[in-house]
């Protein structure tokens, strides 16, 4: 438990988060109005430290030259404003107990708790009520507390597809039908009906005859025709996949029974 004799050694001091992040320098020490307990501390936080968070001394402990805060950087970073002017206003110490609810204890303000001037914190937080050697007592149970692991789902970029089309070159082979002249030698004996024909020239000469032969040849055209559409499209699929994660919990012993206790106060 922080007490009125430690409010001194904070002033000056950096302040680090619970994870050994630097938060700033510590300015001010404010008190519980009744107890003189330390209850909030003032930290420069901002840009350049010009602006004055308050964050709550319940749970820090001094290591070297710094005061290690029981609570996170961007905790103390988002706390409701309030001006440093050596005096927290009721509405203003709830606000800060709201904001810090979830680490103060289960959830409670300090209204709720019953504790308006805030003087749980200086041996338990706010809302944590039961008999503690170290702080005052309230009734006969504690709570007991766990964490909860709650899974879900977030929608993130896994990769990009691309679509592209190239030339590719290959050979066709097809048969078609061709077709050619050639040369055949045709004799007809001389009868009566071509002896004219047969005696028209010189009994005996030289004599050249010439044709022309045909063929046919392949000729190869081509045309470039649309065959199919291709489109990129997706479609989701379902799978199963575990997640592991730590969880806290509290456990709570069986009581010690001191069976050698007397009650003196009779």
């Amino acid at each position: 438990m922080t007490s009125p004799q430690d409010a001194q050694q904070f002033i000056g001091r950096t302040a680090v988060d619970s994870e050994g992040s630097k938060i700033g320098k510590i300015g001010q020490v404010y008190l519980d109005e009744q107890t003189g307990v330390p209850l909030w501390t003032t930290v420069a936080t901002g840009m350049f430290g010009t602006r004055e968070s308050f964050a709550p001394i319940y749970g820090s402990r001094f290591e070297g030259d710094q005061v290690r805060l029981a609570v996170s950087k961007d905790l103390v970073k988002d706390a409701p404003r309030i001006d440093d002017d050596g005096h927290i206003g009721e509405s203003e110490q709830e606000a800060l107990y709201r904001h810090y609810a979830g680490y103060l204890g289960n959830g409670q303000t300090g209204a709720e708790a019953g504790y308006t001037d805030g003087s749980d914190l200086a041996g338990n937080p706010a809302g944590v009520r039961g008999r503690d050697t170290s702080g005052p007592t309230t009734d006969t149970a504690m709570t007991r507390s766990e964490e909860r692991l709650h899974v879900g789902t977030e929608n993130v970029q896994a990769g990009r597809v691309r679509l592209r089309k190239y030339v590719v070159t290959e050979t066709v082979t097809t048969s078609v039908p061709v077709s050619h002249e050639e040369v055949r030698l045709e004799r007809e004996p001389v009868t009566e009906a071509n002896r004219d024909a047969a005696l028209s020239g010189p009994a005996i000469s030289e004599e050249e005859h010439e044709i022309t032969l045909h063929a046919e040849r392949p000729v190869v055209a081509k045309e470039a025709v649309p065959v199919e559409r291709v489109r990129l499209g997706t479609e989701t699929i379902t799978e199963e996949q575990q997640v592991s994660e730590q969880v806290r919990k509290e456990q709570i012993d069986e009581p010690d029974v001191d069976v050698n206790a007397r009650d003196t106060s009779s």
